[in-house]
């Protein structure tokens, strides 16, 4: 999977933030950053959901100042969804999940928006997504464009 270029000062946040609000409302989810006590919590989600790679990746970013984690809880406040930025590389986008259940209701898009926005509010021209799976999504909903020969990228470094 290739690694994706996102212009992260083309983006229209203002736009995005509405998006996310809609979603939120309309779903019954909140987007937030997590805080500390919460941490075993959604590393504990992530590796039950998605596995052990990737909950390594987002305990990473929890660690981070200010925290490279954005999660998604429904209205009972069980985590659905979760999203990393600066996790792997800084300047990364993922990894990000959305439990199967709640999948194409906007949530993971939401999350990657509020990634995107924390790249940007720390200074960052260009996030990059680190080997993108859904390459059409992620070009249609941030304007992402494919790095020619970037795979395995980073990746090539796991043992």
């Amino acid at each position: 999977m290739p690694d994706m270029l996102v212009r992260l000062w083309k983006l229209d946040y203002a736009a995005l933030r509405q998006k996310t609000a809609e979603i939120e409302r309309t779903g019954g989810v909140r987007i937030v950053r997590p805080l500390s006590p919460d941490f075993v919590r959604v590393r504990a989600f992530i590796q039950k959901e998605f596995g052990d790679g990737w909950a390594s990746e987002a305990e990473a970013s929890l660690y981070h100042d200010p925290v490279g984690c954005f999660i998604a809880v429904d209205a009972k406040n069980q985590l659905i969804g979760f999203a990393c930025c600066n996790a792997t590389c800084k300047g990364f986008f993922g990894p990000t999940g959305v439990v199967k259940k709640r999948r194409g209701e906007g949530i993971g898009s939401a999350l990657l928006w509020r990634c995107m926005e924390a790249l940007w509010e720390q200074d960052f021209a260009y996030a990059v997504i680190g080997g993108a799976g859904p390459v059409e999504y992620y070009s249609k909903s941030v304007g992402a464009t494919v790095i020619e020969d970037s795979s395995p990228g980073i990746y090539s470094r796991r043992f």
